[in-house]
Parts: C-alpha cells; structure tokens; sequence
C-alpha cells in the first residue's frame, strides 16, 4: 500500500506531515545561527511632502448694488477671440444698461503673469471688472 493512501485513510495530509518537517528544520536553523545583540537604534523618517506654508484666505470684494453710473472694465488676457467677446459684452451694456461704461484693455503678458500698470488703472477708475482668460 502506498504510504499517501495511508495516510489518507487514517485522516492525516501528506502536506501536514511535511510542513511540520519543515518547521523543525527552521528552528534547528534559528538555534544554529549566532545570536546578535539587538541595538535601541532609531531610525526617524522625514516627511517626503514637507509643511506647506499657511493659506491666507482673502474674501472676495462685495457686490455692487446697483451697476448705474459705474464703470466696468473688460480685459482681455490676449487669447485669440477674447476681444472679439468682450466687443459683444460691451455692446450689451450699451443696448441694455446705457448708464454703465464699459473700458476695454488688453492685459500685457500671460494668465498668469500681473501686470501692476492696469491693476493700479482698475483700483483708480474702475468699479468691476470682466475679464476674458483663454484656456
């Protein structure tokens, strides 16, 4: 009789029989090898995202109450077809609102990039602003 149907039989896995083999053979591997002493060594990781500045929040400028008699500016970021757009919102305001004047610019530089002439001519003269940015 073969010895896997025997076991079988008596309700014992071959495959039980030789994981217990192997566990033995581990410990007598632990209990051969040289014992090291354990050190209290720290090892301190850093935080690879870092600690981003504070956000200063800055509420936005409250509404206007009425339009009339103020002046809008429209500025155009430069995109291709923005000044057409904003030519469109001006004539909107002329035909609908006549008592609101509109001024158009054209910003100098990007999106992104401030252009501090314009903004001091906004904070001067100017009560609102639309502003056509290009994708």
């Amino acid at each position: 009789m073969n010895r896997r149907k025997m076991l079988t039989l008596l309700g014992v896995s071959p495959a039980l029989l030789a994981g217990a083999n192997l566990e033995a053979a581990a410990l007598k591997k632990k209990e051969k090898a040289p014992k090291v002493a354990s050190s209290a060594a720290k090892i301190e990781a850093l935080n690879p995202r870092g600690t981003p500045p504070a956000i200063q929040l800055i509420p936005m400028a409250p509404r206007l109450t009425t339009l009339d008699g103020k002046t809008i500016y429209l500025i155009s970021d430069g995109f291709p077809g923005a000044d057409h757009f904003l030519n469109q919102v001006s004539i909107w305001f002329k035909k609908n609102m006549p008592s609101v004047n509109t001024v158009y610019r054209l910003k100098a530089g990007g999106f992104a990039a401030d252009d501090p002439a314009l903004n001091a001519e906004v904070k001067a003269k100017g009560n609102a602003v639309i502003m056509a940015i290009g994708h």
